[in-house]
């Protein structure tokens, strides 16, 4: 999503909620009784959810309800904070936990059910099967990217697959994140166990022997360890999203010099929910079929760098050349996501010696 953003940003207290205000006034309470005595409905989002203000103030001249925002990190993060608060929710409506994580705060009971008449028109497909709490908004898919330019000038082959990131050609061209502190960390992980199968062990310990670097978060491994990107750091190869060399596409429409590794991707998709003990139940529905509406799915690639999951929305046209969609991402079933991704991370880390 490169996500100007999905930032992996590490866990921090939940006393730290930081507010960014789309509408005026003091900060959220719990539960949203504020936000519906203040007209507001409070969307509880990642630090990467972005909308133009026109379609902000379009939600508002329909529904008479400003918007404001509470963000809590990355999705990982997200999804932990909220399961600490079910029945008395830091705002109304939820944005932004994906299928890596959303087991948990759907186990702790921090959603009420709502299916979203605009679901039909797409979104259902993305449902996650036993968890009628969530409505799919988005997706997208964590693929390693590499800079081509490096490989070029290094007259060096490209790498293609997993396995190729552990060959000695490239020992020590690699960052990844942690997936216990970053959302793109998370669903790599998930992504090799879904494409190598029992193997996936033997890849990451060739991977460590490899010289791989593990950053705590997307924007450390993107913006200033990755070579391809503003930060012209010294890894060529980096976890970030297939929608990723899109943003990297110059002023005057030149070809980015990064692309994604289409064999090495994992599907995530992004949630909405409305918070178990909201008080205005009825904004936050309202703002979930908002999500779903033509005009913000349409908004979702170029603020977001997620694919929308409502059929027949434009892309950008960059997009088709420098963003497509993988064929054959890995994909997981939710169930096992949930019941297994836990131990994956503590094998993980014994693997990785952390």
């Amino acid at each position: 999503m490169i996500r100007i953003g999905r930032l992996g940003i590490a866990f921090v207290a939940a006393a730290t909620l930081a507010t960014s205000a789309c509408a005026t006034g003091t900060a959220p309470s719990r539960g949203g009784e504020q936000s519906a005595a203040a007209g507001t409905v409070t969307l509880v989002t990642h630090s990467s959810f972005q909308l133009p203000e026109n379609l902000l103030a379009d939600f508002t001249r329909q529904t008479s309800l400003k918007i404001r925002t509470v963000e809590l990190g990355d999705g990982g993060e997200l999804a932990t904070k909220l399961s600490l608060t079910p029945g008395n929710p830091p705002g109304d409506v939820a944005f932004g936990v994906d299928n890596t994580y959303a087991a948990r705060p759907v186990r702790s009971g921090v959603f009420d059910e709502y299916l979203s008449p605009a679901a039909a028109e797409g979104a259902a497909a993305y449902a996650v099967p036993g968890m009628p709490q969530l409505t799919a908004v988005d997706f997208g898919d964590v693929c390693v990217n590499i800079d081509t330019r490096y490989f070029r000038d290094k007259n060096l082959p490209e790498p293609r697959t997993y396995q190729d990131l552990a060959a000695p050609e490239y020992r020590g061209l690699t960052v990844v994140q942690n997936p216990e502190t970053a959302s793109p960390g998370m669903a790599f992980l998930a992504g090799t166990v879904g494409a190598l199968g029992e193997g996936w062990q033997d890849f990451w310990r060739a991977l460590r022997a490899n010289d791989v670097t593990v950053a705590p978060n997307w924007s450390t491994a993107y913006s200033t360890d990755f070579s391809g990107s503003s930060g012209k750091g010294p890894k060529p190869i980096v976890v970030s999203y297939a929608s990723s060399p899109a943003a990297e596409v110059g002023k005057d429409g030149s070809a980015p010099a990064t692309k994604a590794l289409l064999d090495t991707c994992f599907r995530q998709v992004e949630y909405a929910g409305v918070l178990r003990g909201t008080k205005n139940p009825d904004g936050a529905r309202k703002l979930i079929d908002f999500l779903l509406s033509p005009a913000v799915q349409a908004a979702v690639p170029e603020q977001m760098y997620v694919y929308p999951v409502t059929r027949d929305v434009p892309l950008p046209k960059t997009w088709a050349q420098f963003a497509p969609v993988p064929p054959k991402p890995a994909i997981l079933p939710a169930e096992r996501l949930a019941d297994e991704r836990d131990g994956w991370v503590r094998t993980w880390r014994q693997l990785m010696g952390r």
